[in-house]
This record gives C-alpha cells, structure tokens and sequence, in this order.
C-alpha cells in the first residue's frame, strides 16, 4: 500500500489550505452572511459546498485520496456549522434511488441549505436493532397517500427540522428486514409532536417524535415499497464512516497534549508523568493503527471497491478513541473539571469537561453500537456465524 501523496495531491492539499485561509471569518464579521459567503465561494470552486456529491449532481468529483485531503484539513480550519442530514446523508439515497422529479424538487434546497432535515430512524426497542421499528404506514386505498403513525426516538435536530427522512413498517409479515419503506414529509404538520431529551452533557439535541395519522403522499416514498432496508444500509455504511471521526481525533489529541504540558506536576508537567504519558502513548498508537485501516479503505476505494465491513471497523475503534481522548481531557483538569455552565474554574481548557465525557458515552452507541459492530466484523471479516465453532 503507498501512502505517499503523489504530485497532483500535494498541490490539491495546498489549493485547499489557501482556500480555508482566505475565507476564514474575519474579526467583527457578522456569522450569518460569512456562512453564506463561505458556501457561495466554496460552490464556486466546483461543488466544494457539497464535497461528497458526485460529478454529475454538482459535486466536485474527487478522488478518495482528495475526499481524505478534505478531511484531514477541514478538521484543522474553521468551517460554518452544516448539519450532516441533508447534504451527506439524504443527497446520496436521492442521487442513488430517487426518481428524476424527487431530485430536482429537493437537492437544490439541500444544496442551498434553506431546507433543515432529521433522521427517522431510531425508535425504543429498535436503535441497535433497527430492523424491529415498528412506526407504521399504512397505505390508502385509493393509493394515494401513506398514514403514519408510531414514535421515534434520539432524532437529533428534530426541534429545528423543516422534514424528516424516515424509515416506516409497511409489511410485518415477512423477515423484519422486509416490508420497510423510506418516506420523506414535513415536520411542521398535524400529528407530529416533538418531545425534547436532555442529554447527560446538559445539551438539547435530540428529541422524542411520536407520529399520530400524519398523512404522506406517495410521491414522497423513495424507492420500492419495502425496500426501504436496502437504501438505508448503504447510508448507515457512510454515516459510520463519518462518526469514526479519526481526523477529528487527530486535532484532538494533539491538542490534550498540549494543554497537558500546561498542567503542573511537581518539578515538572503532567506530560512528564510516566502514568498518564503511557495512557497518551497506547492511545496514540490505537489512534495511528486505526489511521491505517482508513488508508486501507483509501486504497480500495482508489482501486474501485465497494465499503464494506472496515466501516464497522472504523466506527467500533474511532467511537472508543474520542471517549478515551475525553477521559484523559477530564483526568488532565483534575479538580476543575467539573466546572459546569458558563463559568470557567482554574485550567481554560477544563470548562465543559465532564460535559464533553459524559456527551461521549453516546459515541459508542449512536450510529450502531459497538455490539452491533463486533457482530458485523465477526461475520463479515472472521467468517463466523450463529453456533459456529471456529
């Protein structure tokens, strides 16, 4: 496998450098039009507004290597929020099974980011389990429309939604993973209730939505009726990918060490102490193993070849490394971490500590546990089956 960034890489990576350099906010700016600006420039370079998009929908058209430049600077710079719903999530089950008048009515806005969009897919007794929602549509008889009704639950952005792509049962009398249908529809109609959850971090960004006779009409259903499981699967294959979050982890941990150095301990820093020096160290080691599965994917993706079971990989070791990068942010503040709300105590970099620990719990748990992950390398990279004795 080469690593090596070749000639034409190595002059993207830079083109992309002095991009972010030169449209960073400037002091005083107001965020709101330097948001707008950022994404007109970046559209201007050709789809760089919408990196994972393909050629023939807007996109840039990159190469894996230039998708994994992007990451590992975009981690390094400033960007304006964007919520991940529309733009790298919704877009390629449009692009990918949606009809031609579905993908004209809806990608120009989630390009245009003038339309917010949550996921449907989490319900109690089916998240890791997610082929056993049982949130029902049940199709008119006229044919003209779906009535949903059911809950879901974890639905981050709910509260700010305008739609919500969501996953329905339309048949229970088969296997669970048949008589799933994808529809999309407006949160702001009767019938649907958005309950706020409160998460262990002290934040609100996910919530309860309980569905009660929503009406949805069948242009809004992607795809087949009951192959809704079949479109969701390649989505949750990507969104794991994402929520690895390696580079992130990259910036991350350079930073701990950092602020660790800041921290005194006897004659010297807490990077000094041969205790936490050696947590820092197996962490970096995991960090850099993990870095070369995801090259390793770079190179098969370069050579043509479909994701497969290394996403679980990435999602099962990248989710474990960002808690464990959270702990020892936690372990370095010491006395002051448990500094809450605005007021910060001691250390600058304490404040929202425990906050960032406890928010981190869920790394391990959204996007698929870490159960479901193991179950999926077991069967799909060791070979191994229910009542298997190898």
């Amino acid at each position: 496998m080469d690593i090596e960034l070749s000639t034409e890489d190595l002059a993207f990576k830079a083109e992309v450098k002095e991009f972010f350099h030169d449209n960073q906010m400037k002091k005083g700016e107001d965020y709101f039009s330097w948001r707008s600006r950022w994404f007109e420039k970046a559209k201007e370079k050709g789809g760089w507004d919408v990196p994972k998009w393909p050629l023939e929908f807007g996109g840039p058209g990159w190469t894996p290597t230039q998708h994994y430049i992007w990451e590992q600077e975009t981690s390094r710079a400033t960007l304006p929020f964007d919520l991940p719903f529309g733009t790298s999530m919704l877009a390629p089950i449009l692009m990918g099974y949606g009809n031609k008048e579905q993908q004209d009515r809806f990608l120009p806005d989630i390009r245009a980011r003038k339309v917010n969009w949550c996921q449907g897919y989490s319900e109690t007794g089916a998240g890791s389990d997610l082929a056993n929602l049982k949130t029902k549509a049940e199709l008119s008889e006229d044919g003209t429309y779906y009535t949903v009704n059911g809950s879901k639950i974890w639905t981050t952005a709910a509260h700010m939604a305008d739609w919500i792509f969501c996953l329905t049962r339309t048949d229970d009398s088969g296997i669970k993973q048949k008589g799933i249908t994808f529809l999309l529809f407006p949160m702001k109609q009767e019938g649907i209730e958005v309950t706020p959850i409160i998460t262990l971090g002290g934040s609100h960004t996910v919530n309860t939505v309980h569905f009660t006779d929503v009406k949805v009409p069948v242009e809004n259903r992607i795809g087949e009726e009951g192959k809704g499981w079949t479109y969701a699967k390649g989505l949750l294959q990507h969104e794991r990918t994402g929520l690895a979050g390696l580079s992130r982890s990259l910036v991350a941990l350079e930073s701990l060490k950092e602020n660790a150095r800041s921290v005194v301990r006897g004659n010297g820093t807490l990077m000094d102490d041969p205790g936490y020096k050696a947590k820092i160290a197996e962490l970096e080691i995991d960090l850099m193993a993990s870095e070369y599965t995801e090259l390793r994917c770079l190179a098969s993706a370069s050579a043509g070849a479909e994701l497969g079971p290394e996403s679980s990989i990435l999602k099962l070791k990248g989710t474990e490394i960002q808690q464990r990068i959270q702990k020892l942010i936690v372990e370095a503040s010491g006395i002051y971490s448990p500094a809450w709300g605005d007021q910060s105590v001691g250390l600058p970099f304490a404040k929202g500590g425990t906050a960032g620990y406890l928010s981190s719990r869920a790394y391990t748990i959204f996007g698929g546990a870490s159960e479901v992950q193991r179950d999926v390398i077991a069967k799909n990279v060791l070979g191994l089956t229910k009542g298997s004795t190898k």
